[in-house]
């Protein structure tokens, strides 16, 4: 099985940067699959996240074992909550929202979902999840009742990742939020980088090879896209090998 977190680790080393395109199951139209993927293949991306804040037809399953017969770029869970988790991926981010203080999305829906993991061949990726203001109320702000950190207040995002570093996370990930209206300043992306010695996730707002590169240059090691591909499959060609 393909160790997910040590070829992060040695991407991160050698400085070469990573792409995960983000499948929500709520939207994806498993009939578009194929070809979906087939620009997904043609492209840049190096991982392919799958979730979203809701489940509402429990489809995650379903998509991931759609994906899984057609690729063989790593799956790895992205999980809103506990019912979103299916042995048929190849890792998932085991997060815990740093960002609020609701108990049950810092440690209850973990704790949760030990029963499943324990017995599952699934790569967990302890991740600390922030989320950041992207000027638009996201599905996470209103699925967990909390609210994201002002772009404005660069030391309480700083001090919140070195926080979860601190606390034995391996992945840090600064999320702007599904459908932001602005992405993660790369200022915040510059300072929080070289506050940590994990690798740093950065997603939300990015609808362009030129906010991408940004981000990337600012120091993230792996930047996640899903809305725009979802709006514009055409970005693809942006992004070809």
């Amino acid at each position: 099985m393909v160790n997910i977190y040590q070829n992060i680790l040695q991407a991160k080393k050698e400085g070469k940067k990573l792409l995960a395109v983000l499948i929500d199951p709520e939207k994806i139209n498993l009939e578009n699959l194929p070809s979906f993927l087939e620009k997904v293949h043609q492209s840049i991306a190096t991982h392919i996240f799958v979730g979203g804040s809701t489940d509402k037809n429990n489809q995650t399953e379903k998509v991931v074992s759609a994906i899984k017969s057609i690729t063989q770029l790593p799956i790895i869970l992205f999980p809103g909550n506990v019912s979103q988790i299916t042995h048929k991926a190849d890792g998932i981010l085991f997060l815990s929202l740093l960002s609020a203080r609701n108990p049950e999305y810092l440690i209850e829906q973990q704790i949760k979902a030990v029963p499943f993991l324990k017995n599952s061949n699934l790569e967990i990726l302890p991740t600390g999840y922030i989320l950041i203001d992207g000027q638009k109320e996201t599905a996470t702000q209103k699925v967990t009742s909390t609210k994201p950190i002002a772009q404005k207040n660069k030391t309480l995002i700083v001090n919140t990742a070195l926080a979860g570093e601190y606390t034995g996370k391996n992945l840090i990930y600064l999320e702007a939020g599904s459908g932001a209206k602005v992405p993660v300043d790369e200022s915040i992306i510059n300072i929080v980088k070289k506050s940590l010695t994990i690798p740093l996730i950065v997603g939300g707002g990015i609808r362009s090879k030129k906010q991408l590169n940004a981000t990337f240059n600012a120091g993230a090691d792996l930047v996640v896209i899903g809305t725009a591909f979802e709006d514009n499959e055409s970005f693809f060609n942006d992004l070809k090998k």
